[in-house]
């Protein structure tokens, strides 16, 4: 690759991790709203998202996620499996991310009964070795549940995605191998 290429891949990548950051603070001032709606949080959903490469209008990469509902010795975790999947612009190669959602449920849910699903929303991010990224989501059972990013994504690679997200998860009994 010429320096060209390079520095036009740098420019994108440094533009799309910006637009990250914009999305995610965007999102994290939306609590509010989801008050509003009748959602409260009800837990964190932590993801390992295999790496792969992006083939200009889209990709998937399947993923494994830990859900945990509270604090402490009191904390629940469920398991879940699936996939996540970018239509729009993807280019370029990622190792391994890591994504935090916290899960906003209709106020009156006790659990976390109709979790699973498929979840749709908007995603920016972009890498140059190191980088950064966003997606938020709502889906699951009547689309009743909302994944807003609680920090960027962190993964490693040479990439530039902008688009549409859609994650489709299943809970599993017992924690995913690595």
């Amino acid at each position: 690759m010429d320096n060209l290429n390079i520095g036009t891949i740098a420019r994108a990548g440094l533009a799309a991790a910006a637009l990250a950051t914009l999305v995610s603070a965007a999102l994290a001032a939306g609590d509010t709203a989801q008050k509003k709606q009748g959602k409260v949080q009800s837990g964190v959903l932590n993801c390992e998202i295999d790496g792969g490469v992006g083939l200009i209008i889209g990709s998937s990469k399947k993923m494994s996620c830990t859900f945990k509902r509270g604090t402490g010795d009191e904390a629940v975790k469920e398991f879940y499996l699936g996939s996540i999947s970018k239509f729009g612009l993807d280019v370029g190669i990622t190792g391994k991310q890591f994504m935090k959602w916290a899960v906003f449920a209709p106020e009156d849910a006790d659990s976390t009964e109709g979790f699973a699903g498929k979840f749709i929303g908007v995603s920016a991010d972009g890498s140059l070795g190191v980088g950064f990224g966003a997606n938020a989501l709502v889906g699951g059972s009547e689309k009743s549940f909302v994944l807003q990013p609680v920090s960027v994504q962190g993964q490693t690679g040479l990439n530039l995605a902008i688009g549409v997200s859609s994650m489709k998860i299943e809970k599993v009994a017992e924690k995913p191998k690595s």
